[in-house]
């Protein structure tokens, strides 16, 4: 069942958010005068051409993975109309806009989520090694009551736990359907950063209207942000172990988003689909920025480079460093699936 669930996200999460992505650069492109040869839905080889406009093939693939964008003139600045010839501000614009579309995306469905998701104060997220984690509470969990005492809103249980610092608490919480009982200890105001953490150590979701909740998903959406840029050093600090901090492949993202379609469909919500797919879609576009060859980042830091110097670098040298990039991203990518499969992130069932 877990492979049929990891095929489930990966047609679910996956292939939307990459398709998300291609479709940020695909409307830069057009909003910059800048041609476009095809759009494909999916990866080649083409099954059939769905359209032509504007002189646009969309096309439909057969391997259903996102999509791609193929610009006229993408390495070569010889050709009017084209990628490489378009200024810097244009190249520029196009290059962020699929992280930019990625990250909005996930604004949107953390947004919807928070909507559709219950009335009742729900776990957003769990630091590592914080009393939440200790005491096995996981993202989705329902706080029912503390001490017996029930609780409706997030100011009850933060007067609680504030008046309860350093001394062991028993949270009722429902998982899954089932309720639980854990207990956990409070931390004491100087044993945690009160900027980025809480005294049990989770974000929280409770009762709200649109505004809110646009509110909340921009302050989650940032902390996932900041989480992420936050793990090289948490990796050397030891807050999270090698096996935690682990690059994976789409073998390893398609079991965690199965997980999550399999989470919504016993509990009949599609927030913890949501959700993953916003987290998802922000380590996407995260990635796709970062300054390495062939990646969106690395062709943003030619145009960084180009604008300092005042005179881009040779074509064919900035194409050849893209390729060595791509051999090299290949054979990662190669490598994290093998990882992925021998040691699956979701254990098989």
């Amino acid at each position: 069942m877990s492979f049929l669930w990891a095929i489930g996200g990966f047609l679910l999460v996956l292939t939307p958010v990459v398709l998300i992505h291609e479709l940020g650069h695909f409307t830069a492109a057009k909003l910059s005068k800048i041609r476009v040869e095809e759009f494909g839905f999916g990866l080649p080889p083409r099954a059939l051409t769905l359209a032509e406009k504007g002189g646009t093939i969309y096309s439909l693939n057969w391997i259903p993975l996102g999509g791609f964008v193929r610009p006229a003139g993408e390495d070569d600045p010889t050709i009017p109309g084209g990628f490489a010839s378009a200024s810097k501000h244009a190249r520029f614009f196009v290059l962020v806009s699929g992280a930019a579309a990625n990250f909005l995306f996930a604004l949107v469905l953390f947004w919807i989520a928070l909507m559709i998701r219950t009335t009742a104060i729900e776990v957003a997220s769990v630091s590592p090694e914080s009393p939440a984690m200790i005491a096995s509470l996981q993202v989705g969990d329902v706080l029912l009551a503390v001490d017996g005492e029930e609780i409706n809103k997030i100011e009850e249980l933060q007067e609680i736990v504030g008046t309860n610092a350093g001394n062991e608490i028993e949270l009722l919480i429902s998982r899954d359907g089932q309720e639980l009982t854990v207990n956990l200890t409070p931390r004491l105001p100087n044993e945690y950063d009160a900027s980025t953490d809480g005294p049990l150590g989770v974000s929280l979701f409770g009762p709200m209207g649109p505004g809110e909740a646009a509110v909340n998903s921009a302050n989650f959406m940032w902390d996932n942000i900041v989480l992420t840029l936050k793990i090289p050093s948490m990796l050397l600090s030891g807050e999270v172990s090698p096996e935690e901090a682990r690059p994976i492949s789409v073998v390893g993202i398609s079991q965690i988003a199965g997980q999550a379609a399999e989470a919504s469909a016993s509990r009949g919500s599609v927030y913890p689909l949501f959700t993953m797919a916003a987290i998802i879609s922000i380590a996407l576009g995260l990635t796709n920025l970062l300054p390495i060859p062939a990646l969106d980042g690395g062709r943003i830091l030619f145009v960084l480079i180009e604008a300092v110097r005042g005179r881009r670098i040779e074509p064919e040298r900035e194409s050849m460093v893209h390729v060595i990039g791509m051999l090299v991203l290949l054979v990662l990518m190669v490598f994290l699936i093998f990882q992925d499969i021998i040691n699956p992130i979701v254990p098989p069932q």
